[in-house]
């Protein structure tokens, strides 16, 4: 694994640690605590998201000609999170326990898929494609917000 796949591996776990913190005080209805770190879990994955959009895919297209391949199903599989983290913060502000919880719910499955596939499939063959991409690795060391 390179330093560029590792990079975007650890923070896979850094957002998945922060979206534990936020459905465990969602569902619980201690909605400071779930205000704080649901704040906190969707601007870490809008960092992931944005700095793959905007830099790993980007550049993976570039390197292989592939545009419709996986980067376009990881881009619906993007748009798809944001939604449900869009319907994680209408909840929290209706501090409504059990939208937060479905909605977290769905967001998790998704979430587990998407990095499976990210993680086994997508970052090996970015490894391959981008191969010395140092300057990609710095750029996306600077957008992944911890």
């Amino acid at each position: 694994m390179s330093a560029l796949s590792t990079l975007y591996s650890d923070h896979h776990r850094v957002c998945d640690a922060a979206f534990a913190d936020a459905e465990a005080a969602g569902v619980e209805g201690r909605w400071p605590d779930a205000e704080v770190a649901t704040t906190r879990f969707a601007g870490l994955m809008e960092a992931h998201l944005s700095s793959e959009e905007a830099s790993l895919f980007p550049a993976f297209e570039a390197a292989t000609g592939m545009t419709h391949g996986p980067t376009q199903m990881m881009r619906m599989e993007h748009e798809h999170m944001r939604a449900l983290i869009a319907r994680l913060q209408r909840a929290l502000t209706a501090k409504d326990t059990d939208e937060f919880g479905g909605a977290a719910e769905t967001l998790l499955v998704l979430m587990q898929q998407h990095n499976l596939k990210e993680e086994r499939m997508l970052y090996p063959m970015c490894d391959q494609a981008l191969t010395g991409n140092t300057a990609l690795e710095t750029t996306a060391r600077s957008q992944l917000v911890s």
